[in-house]
């Protein structure tokens, strides 16, 4: 008798246990879920991101030259990525933004990049395309001509202006949570690949490739040390971005754009 009812016991300590767990586990896919119909909805009101960034942002007293104007573009990526350290002769204007797509970044181009004059464009765009790969399968070739398409005419806009663009490769994504992982699929590291590949015919006199992909990446995920999640660098990752980016910064190719510029 008192086996049974042990058994009964344990048996239904399991079950609330799992419970419980059911519970949090459809918590969290309910807060994702509303986190990312806000994000939809929002995205609506202005697309493409336009008043992001208001004319009160702007630079009051752009720096003259010599000095280097310097400007991150693209999606949450370029947003994030914090200004090198001792580096003398450049100033930073940041002009990414969250959750955007190639198609977005490049159609806020005009407003967003030009009234900044940059020298240098340090340009990192092209996950938030992939990543949609697993929910529109037919669509993978589309998706990624279209990234590639765009990122193309990030570029040409670019150089066109007079301006050196720093064309970074995508960065690779991190460890993938049990709550992410259905709508996640081995497509979109094919992908990243195969983007990063075609970046490299971008480049040109006054287009840089700064391989961000194989300094973060082994075994073609990013290493745990670099990552804050799935999508997104912590400081030391971005650090190990700056490491590049101060020598590609000094290797005096922007030099030819300063010159342009004045």
């Amino acid at each position: 008798m008192h086996k049974k009812k042990r058994s009964f016991s344990l048996t239904l300590l399991v079950c609330l246990v799992a419970l419980v767990l059911s519970l949090v586990f459809n918590a969290i896919l309910f807060i994702q879920a509303r986190y990312y119909y806000l994000q939809l909805n929002e995205t609506n009101l202005d697309p493409l991101g336009l008043n992001a960034f208001s004319a009160d942002s702007l630079p009051k007293n752009l720096p003259a030259t010599p000095t280097a104007t310097v400007v991150f573009f693209g999606d949450s990526r370029a947003a994030q990525w914090s200004v090198p350290a001792n580096l003398k002769g450049f100033s930073f204007i940041n002009r990414g933004i969250n959750n955007q797509t190639s198609a977005q970044v490049l159609g806020r181009f005009d407003k967003h990049v030009l009234p900044l004059r940059p020298n240098i464009i340090v340009v990192q765009v092209g996950i938030n395309d992939l990543k949609k790969i697993p929910l529109f399968p037919e669509r993978k070739a589309a998706i990624i001509a279209n990234c590639k398409a765009n990122i193309q005419q990030i570029v040409t806009r670019s150089v066109n202006r007079d301006a050196t663009v720093i064309l970074t490769s995508i960065f690779p994504a991190g460890p993938v949570p049990l709550t992410r992982q259905p709508f996640w699929s081995p497509d979109i590291a094919q992908a990243v690949s195969e983007v990063n590949d075609y970046l490299y015919s971008l480049k040109a006199r006054n287009v840089v490739i700064l391989d961000a992909y194989s300094l973060l990446a082994h075994k073609g995920q990013a290493q745990s040390q670099y990552v804050r999640d799935t999508l997104h660098l912590n400081e030391k990752g971005y650090q190990v971005l700056n490491q590049e980016l101060t020598k590609v910064l000094s290797t005096g190719l922007t030099d030819k754009s300063v010159e342009r510029k004045s």
